[in-house]
């Protein structure tokens, strides 16, 4: 065979390879292999530019790192500098206990339990990565805890945080009044109310920001709408009522590229996916029962989506916004909130019925514990995380 027949033989032989590798990885229900991006590699040897970012962004909003990747600061192992020597540690806020649980992630046991106000939520880093918040619902309270001890703090008075975010310029906090029906924008230190913007829709709670920083979309559980916020302006921009049958959304979250934004969907089983800029109606993936947390990996490939209804974890691939994969719950299990560990291995979520948390593996999809804590967990958190600072929630960081 001369050289030119060798080297086609040669490349048909790893063709093949790879084919037979992404069909295993299928069946096993892990997610396929995925070559590198362009913007993750040079072309022809020649190193890339550095990317400066030029948009119109949100003053005082920090730049972007890739014009390609909203997560290029979140990759594994990329701790921020005021986070490298916060305690590892895994925040469950037990709702029906008025507890949150300590879990030590390298034993995988609680090491504490620390009673707070009523009806805890979520667990939220703050913007600066300086404290995390206990969002205490039902109490009126935001409990702040010291991520480099542990340590809890004296709470802080807050009318009805169901959620919690941050503006990416730093200026403000957000506070998602779902009873009140009111997103309050608040001093991100002190937590003073600095302007009340009332909503036209019920169960405001969930949020994501755009690329540039300039508006934030809101789902509204209660009435089935998406809320578009002008960041600056702190108004409401456009409002949209979600198709199908009592649909009510859940978490939402953009895609890498910031051309497509995912909102679960508890009730229609699936997620939706909405073109944020135009705003118009979005089209529905299924992804199975309960469809409630989503969660990017620490790669920027796939999103993680915890259906809490029948137990599972749909992966859908950011390329192609299809389910490529999906991981079941051994016996009964209920997927709510959570996180990604640092490391990218474990995703972490609260089972909100069945008074535990879920430790999966990221690469295989297997169960790695299953941890006792309070009743009804909900929005854990995992600390620290990489990335560079908070928009809130369980911890949006970029």
């Amino acid at each position: 065979m001369n050289r030119a027949g060798r080297s086609l033989a040669a490349l048909l032989a790893l063709a093949a390879v790879a084919a037979a590798t992404a069909c295993t990885a299928r069946a096993e229900g892990k997610p396929p292999p995925v070559a590198p991006s362009s913007s993750s590699s040079a072309a022809a040897g020649v190193p890339a530019a550095p990317f400066v970012d030029t948009g119109k962004l949100l003053p005082g909003m920090p730049p972007r790192l890739d014009p390609n990747d909203l997560y290029a600061a979140d990759r594994a192992g990329q701790i921020a500098a005021v986070a490298r020597n916060d305690r590892p540690l895994v925040y469950v806020p037990n709702y029906a206990s008025n507890t949150v649980s300590v879990i030590d992630p390298s034993t995988y046991k609680v090491i504490r339990t620390v009673r707070v106000g009523h009806g805890p939520q979520h667990v939220v880093p703050s913007w600066d990565l300086r404290t995390l918040w206990v969002n205490d619902n039902t109490g009126s309270q935001l409990t702040p805890i010291d991520p480099r001890t542990g340590t809890f703090g004296k709470p802080v008075a807050v009318d009805d945080p169901y959620n919690l975010y941050f503006t990416p310029d730093g200026k403000f906090a957000v506070v998602m009044e779902e009873t009140r029906k009111a997103i309050v924008f608040r001093d991100p230190h002190t937590m003073a109310v600095k302007h009340v913007l009332p909503v036209g829709c019920r169960g405001v709670n969930h949020a994501d920001f755009s690329p540039d920083g300039r508006y934030f979309i809101v789902t509204c559980e209660f009435s089935g709408d998406l809320l578009k916020i002008d960041t600056a302006g702190q108004r409401v921009i456009g409002q949209l009522h979600l198709p199908g049958d009592n649909p009510m959304p859940q978490d939402i979250k953009i895609s890498p590229d910031g051309k497509k934004w995912y909102v679960a969907d508890m009730q229609t089983s699936g997620v939706w996916i909405l073109d944020g800029d135009a705003f118009t109606t979005p089209t529905f993936l299924p992804t199975g029962a309960g469809a409630h947390g989503l969660y990017p990996s620490r790669d920027s490939r796939y999103l993680y989506v915890a259906n809490r209804g029948e137990g599972t974890i749909s992966l859908i691939s950011f390329a192609t916004s299809k389910v490529v994969a999906k991981w079941k719950i051994p016996g009964h299990a209920s997927p709510d909130m959570g996180g990604v560990s640092a490391d990218g291995k474990v995703l972490w979520l609260s089972g909100r019925y069945d008074r535990e948390v879920y430790a999966i593996n990221t690469a295989t999809g297997r169960l790695v514990a299953r941890i006792k804590v309070g009743a009804e967990p909900h929005g854990l958190c995992v600390w620290p995380q990489p990335g560079r600072y908070s928009l809130g929630h369980t911890g949006i960081l970029r």
